[in-house]
């Protein structure tokens, strides 16, 4: 399975990003151009639609906010100033509960949770490339919906790494574990989601 296309093979920042064409969407992780798919098939954005509905439910009026891509989520490395950043992704759903992370732009900082839905085109950026990059930037927990093999993998930060994944089929419950309050709810999604995908 290919990787996404990198735009081209220079080191870029969130101010050059800031510069390019709304058209095409890219995420930088450490300098990289990465050229995203266009618009998501519809399970894609049904599944993700779906985990945000029910946090965002959950979260009303509460410190904690999700939200759904597209957010650029700035990613520093230190303290450097917004346009020297090198990473910004776009999660396909995200909760920050740090409201000093958030401005008109977007989070500056990792956010709590994050969930990428997995397509064919993107499966080994978000398993490797994003898993990566989470992890160094401090997402306290990370999930990677599979919608065609009907599983889940779960990460949890401990000690700075990201331990042995868990894995569960996508049925019944799954808790958020930094966020109990939150539980995805999964048959009804599921049972709607095309046989062949």
């Amino acid at each position: 399975m290919m990787g996404l296309a990198l735009k081209d093979r220079q080191q870029h920042t969130y101010g050059d990003y800031l510069q390019w064409p709304d058209d095409l969407r890219y995420e930088l992780i450490d300098g990289d151009a990465f050229l995203m798919s266009p618009a998501p098939d519809l399970p894609h954005q049904d599944v993700a639609g779906e985990i945000y509905r029910q946090a965002a439910n959950v979260l009303r009026g509460k410190p904690c906010r999700a939200f759904i891509a597209p957010v650029d989520v700035r990613l520093p490395k230190r303290d450097e100033a917004d346009e020297l950043i090198d990473s910004v992704v776009q999660p396909d759903v995200l909760v920050v509960c740090d409201a000093n992370k958030l401005d008109k732009r977007g989070v500056r900082g990792a956010p709590d949770w994050v969930v990428e839905v997995l397509s064919p085109s993107t499966a080994s950026h978000d398993q490797i490339k994003k898993r990566d990059l989470y992890q160094r930037a401090g997402v306290r927990e990370y999930w990677l919906v599979h919608p065609i093999d009907r599983m889940l993998t779960i990460y949890r930060l401990q000690n700075g790494e990201y331990g042995k994944p868990e894995l569960y089929p996508l049925e019944g419950e799954t808790q958020v574990g930094i966020l109990p309050e939150i539980v995805i709810g999964w048959d009804e999604l599921v049972a709607r989601l095309p046989d062949d995908y």
